[in-house]
């Protein structure tokens, strides 16, 4: 892995134009994008003012919807091989989750989860300003730390400064309940980890990180002001479209109240798979580390809080608050934060994917703008590479997994500089 080289910086100037008035001429700060999916996390950082100057992914469907939203930039490649990366201000990117996310089966070998210590150590060799690291929760416990060590052992070591949490991207004013691992990291100076926005309901912690703050959006007034969704393709806003439920799917829908899930239908109402997965016991000798999470199910959303996280799964899962149907790609889209006009390219599911497995533009941007401020004016610091905060959960207790991965953290780099600070915020 090699970049090419960096010319020398020049100050911020201004320059006057013929016009006669005076305009910036700061060079715009740059990311690279790894592992870029549909773009989300670059369309944030370009709301913020950055330029990308090369996104990756090894998704044809996610190559090209990047490509067709925030021009010609992403490439198809395999990250694992060696790449020529081009000079850039910061680094972003949420390396795949398959391997460890609690939404599906849990394999611990997978060699996706590799991709977390490529995803450091590309940072590490290249050294740019900052990076910003995004993942779901089960990154903080799964392997017993493992994967939290992988990431962190070789940032720290090149010398950045690090602030790693857990979020809840309705806290920054998306319209979602979605808990996420966020690392922002800065070499030579300390960034600065953005304060939660709003206060929100509807899932456990939500309201812990500011009772004084406002309550963030929820999931009608995100889909506001989109027309009524039609039965046939291609819908408009582009995917705003639903395929009619009938017979006992449609009984299903019908019977469930808003906040109520397949548990709440009568049991001859429950699909096959849930029914399987409801019984199950532990001694049909799965282990118990591969169990996956919730049984798969219906589910309709409440209107008046923020949605559950958005998965792929959403639109063959979620039910309109209101209307006996699934919801929409475009509402979900609405959901995740993307603006209408922004297209999905491949199949139904791939649409559904690369919508799903998303960071919130809008929870992107809060970042992004951040660390604008921080690159123009950084505060230097003489001290080496540290991990400066963590806070893995706002609430008192802790999983036996989670307490166990802390105690590793605080004896990893819990040192005199680099002390871990584990206060929860806004309280």
């Amino acid at each position: 892995m090699k970049a090419a080289t960096r010319g020398t910086e020049e100050p911020a100037t201004s320059a006057e134009s013929s016009s006669g008035v005076q305009r910036d001429s700061r060079p715009r700060l740059t990311c690279t994008d790894l592992f870029c999916g549909a773009g989300a996390l670059a369309l944030g950082f370009h709301q913020a003012g950055f330029e990308t100057v090369l996104a990756v992914d090894n998704e044809p469907s996610a190559v090209q919807t990047f490509n067709e939203n925030l021009g010609p930039r992403a490439v198809l490649a395999d990250l694992t091989t060696p790449l020529e990366l081009p000079p850039t201000d910061i680094i972003i990117g949420g390396p795949p989750c398959q391997g460890f996310s609690s939404a599906g089966l849990r394999r611990w070998g997978d060699a996706r989860n590799t991709l977390i210590g490529w995803f450091a150590q590309t940072v590490a060799q290249l050294q740019p300003r900052a990076f910003l690291f995004e993942n779901v929760e089960g990154f903080l416990t799964g392997e017993d730390g493992r994967w939290l060590i992988d990431l962190l052992e070789p940032l720290v070591e090149a010398g950045y400064r690090i602030h790693l949490r857990k979020v809840n991207a309705a806290n920054y004013g998306v319209p979602q309940h979605r808990k996420r691992v966020i690392a922002v990291g800065g070499l030579g100076f300390d960034p600065t980890f953005p304060l939660p926005t709003h206060t929100a309901r509807g899932a456990p912690g939500a309201h812990l990180a500011g009772r004084h703050l406002p309550p963030g959006p929820t999931l009608a007034e995100a889909l506001t002001g989109l027309p009524p969704a039609s039965p046939v393709l291609p819908g408009y806003p582009d995917d705003h479209y639903y395929r009619p439920l009938a017979g006992v799917d449609l009984q299903r829908c019908h019977g469930l109240g808003q906040g109520q899930t397949m548990r709440d239908l009568p049991e001859d109402l429950w699909h096959d798979s849930y029914r399987r997965r409801a019984h199950r016991r532990v001694m049909d000798g799965t282990p118990t580390e591969r169990r996956g999470g919730a049984p798969a199910a219906l589910r309709r959303l409440h209107a008046d809080q923020p949605s559950k996280a958005v998965t792929s799964a959403a639109v063959r899962e979620f039910i309109h608050p209101h209307e006996d149907r699934l919801l929409t790609l475009r509402e979900a889209a609405r959901l995740q934060t993307f603006p209408d006009d922004f297209h999905f390219l491949g199949s139904f599911s791939e649409r559904a994917q690369l919508i799903g497995n998303a960071v919130p533009p809008r929870l992107a941007e809060v970042f992004a703008r951040q660390l604008s401020r921080d690159l123009s004016e950084p505060s230097r610091v003489a001290e080496r590479g540290a991990l400066i905060s963590f806070v893995p959960t706002l609430s008192q207790g802790m999983s036996p997994a989670l307490a166990y991965t802390a105690s590793v953290v605080a004896s990893m780099f819990q040192r005199p500089a680099g002390r871990v600070d584990q206060t929860a915020l806004c309280l």
